[in-house]
C-alpha cells in the first residue's frame, strides 16, 4: 500500500545571540564630564536604541546610589543619546576616582548585572540566578490591613525559617510585598516542596483576609529581576491604581500639593508621539519610577526631560512615547496611562513615623518586632527589612491604626507604647552633629551608631538600637 511521503515543515534558524548582536558590534560609550557643571557630574551613554534600555540604565544609576537631578535623553532611530546629571546621596559630584570607574564599569556591563549578587540586601536587590539558590523569594499582594505583616513574619517563622530581607510597600489600601527565605533545617533555600506548599498557603490565606472583591496572590518568583521593579510590576497587576470614592476624597483632604499632577495627549503636530508632563514633589528614584511603568506598560521613549522646578521642591518630567507597536495613545488609553503613573509615584512616597532598627539578627526578629508595633496600635505602611552579615539592619514607616500621623516626640513614645522600652541616647553617647563626631566617639555608641547618620533622638528597645524621623 502506498504512503504519501510525509512533509517536512522547516523553520528559519534563529541565532539567540542576535538580540545582542548590535549591542557587541557597537558596544555602549560611556563619558563622564566633572567640568562642565559644578554642582553636578554629567553622565552620557551613547548605544545601540533598543526596548528598556532607558530603564537599565536609570536602573543602574540608582542602585548606585547616584540621584539623578537632571536628565536628557533622545533615542529616536537606532541609536540612544542620554545625558544624567548626577550627585551623591548628599548633594555633590562625584570626586573619587575609583567611584567614576566602577559607574563606568557597571553602565558598560549593566546586561551581566542581571545575576548579581545578593550581598547589598537593600534598594537594588536582584531575584536572579544566584539568588535564587541561597533563597526562596516569595511574592504576595493583598489589601492592606494593621497587623498584615506581623502575621506574615509569623507564619514564616512558625514553619522555621529565617527572613534574610523583605520589601513591603502599601498604596491605595493595597499591599505588595517580596520575602527572602531560607529553610533553618538546611540553611538554604526551601527544597522540601511540601513545606514550601504549606508555608504559600498559609500566607496566602493571611493575604486574602476578608477581602472579598479582589484575589490575593501567593507565589514564588521565578527568573530574574530587579525587586523594586518587581513591586512595581505586583502593584501595576493588582490595579491598585484604581482608588475607590473614600480614598479620593481622603487624598483631596489631605491637600491638593501633594497628590502629583499628570497630563497625557497626544498633539497633531508632534511626529506620532503622545506627550506625557509629570510635575510632583521631587525626590530619590522619582525617574526610575516612572520610566519603570513606562516600559513594562509597553512604551518607547523617544524623548524625555527631567529637571527641578526653580519655584519649589518640585520635580517637572516630560516623555515623549509610543506604544511598541509604533501607535499612540487612544483617549481612554490616556487616561489609563495617567493614572499607573500617579500610582508608580505616590507608591514610594509613604508617609509616617520613620523606626530605623539595626541589631543582631536572628530567628523571629521580624515577627517580635512587628508582633509589638500591631499590639501597640502601630500599622506599618512600608518596611525595608535587609540583612548585613550578622546585623539586621531594617526601617518601618509607621502610623496608627488609621492611617493618621503617630507623634514623633521621644517623650510620647514613651507614654503611649511603654512596651517599645523607649529612652533616649545618652549625650555622651551621641554627638551634637554627624559632621562632627570624632572616630572615638563613634566607636564608643551603640552598634547603631555606624547605621544612623543623624543627630536625632534614639529609643531602644528588644536589646536594639532605634531612631525615629518624621517623613514629610
Amino acid at each position: 500500500m502506498f504512503s504519501p511521503p510525509t512533509a517536512v515543515v522547516s523553520w528559519p534558524y534563529f541565532d539567540p545571540e542576535y538580540e545582542t548582536l548590535s549591542s557587541r558590534i557597537n558596544p555602549p560609550r560611556i563619558i563622564i564630564d566633572n567640568d562642565s557643571h559644578d554642582d553636578a557630574t554629567l553622565v552620557k551613554v551613547n548605544s545601540a536604541n533598543k526596548h528598556g534600555i532607558l530603564l537599565e540604565v536609570v536602573q543602574e544609576l540608582t542602585d548606585l546610589d547616584l540621584n539623578i537631578s537632571k536628565a536628557y535623553i533622545a533615542s529616536d532611530g537606532g541609536w540612544f543619546m542620554d545625558v544624567f546629571h548626577v550627585t551623591d546621596q548628599q548633594g555633590n559630584k562625584i570626586r573619587e576616582a575609583d567611584v567614576l570607574e566602577h559607574i563606568q564599569k557597571a553602565l558598560r556591563t549593566r546586561k551581566s548585572k542581571v545575576s548579581a549578587e545578593f550581598s547589598r540586601c537593600a534598594a537594588g536587590k536582584f531575584v536572579g540566578a544566584e539568588s535564587s539558590t541561597e533563597h526562596t523569594v516569595l511574592e504576595l499582594t493583598g489589601k492592606e490591613r494593621p497587623g498584615l505583616l506581623s502575621e506574615v513574619f509569623a507564619v514564616v517563622t512558625d514553619m522555621n525559617c529565617r527572613v534574610h530581607a523583605s520589601e513591603f510597600w502599601t498604596h491605595n489600601k493595597r499591599v505588595a510585598c517580596m520575602v527572602y527565605i531560607t529553610d533553618e533545617d538546611t540553611s538554604g533555600p526551601l527544597t522540601n516542596v511540601k513545606k514550601l506548599e504549606s508555608i504559600k498557603q498559609k500566607l496566602h490565606f493571611v493575604m486574602q483576609g476578608d477581602d472579598e472583591r479582589r484575589n490575593a496572590t501567593t507565589t514564588v518568583a521565578d527568573g530574574t529581576t530587579h525587586t523594586e521593579r518587581r513591586l512595581h510590576q505586583l502593584m501595576l497587576a493588582d490595579e491598585d491604581y484604581e482608588a475607590n470614592d473614600q480614598l479620593e476624597k481622603s487624598k483631596s483632604m489631605a491637600g491638593k500639593e501633594e497628590k502629583p499632577t499628570v497630563t497625557v495627549q497626544t498633539p497633531h503636530h508632534q511626529r506620532g508621539y503622545s506627550v506625557i508632563n509629570v510635575r510632583c514633589k521631587d525626590r530619590p528614584k522619582l525617574l526610575f519610577d516612572t520610566v519603570c511603568t513606562l516600559t513594562d506598560m509597553q512604551f518607547d521613549v523617544f524623548h524625555a526631560t527631567a529637571t527641578p522646578d526653580s519655584s519649589g521642591p518640585w520635580a517637572l518630567q516630560e516623555f515623549h512615547i509610543r506604544q511598541t507597536d509604533g501607535r499612540t495613545l487612544s483617549p481612554d488609553a490616556e487616561e489609563h496611562v495617567k493614572k499607573c503613573l500617579e500610582a508608580a509615584i505616590e507608591r514610594r512616597s509613604s508617609k509616617g513615623l520613620r523606626l530605623e532598627l539595626c541589631t543582631s539578627d536572628r530567628v523571629g526578629l521580624l515577627s517580635d518586632v512587628t508582633q509589638i508595633f500591631r499590639e501597640n496600635g502601630l500599622s506599618v505602611t512600608r518596611a525595608d527589612v535587609s540583612t548585613q552579615g550578622d546585623k539586621a539592619m531594617d526601617v518601618f514607616y509607621v502610623t496608627d491604626a488609621s492611617g493618621n500621623p503617630v507623634d514623633k516626640t521621644v517623650e510620647a513614645i514613651k507614654r503611649n507604647y511603654p512596651i517599645l522600652g523607649v529612652k533616649e541616647a545618652s549625650p555622651s553617647s551621641i554627638s551634637s552633629s554627624p559632621e562632627s563626631s570624632s572616630s572615638s566617639n563613634e566607636q564608643a555608641t551603640s552598634p547603631l551608631s555606624s547605621f544612623l547618620k543623624t543627630s536625632e533622638s534614639f529609643f531602644h528597645g528588644i536589646t536594639t538600637g532605634w531612631k525615629m524621623s518624621t517623613v514629610a
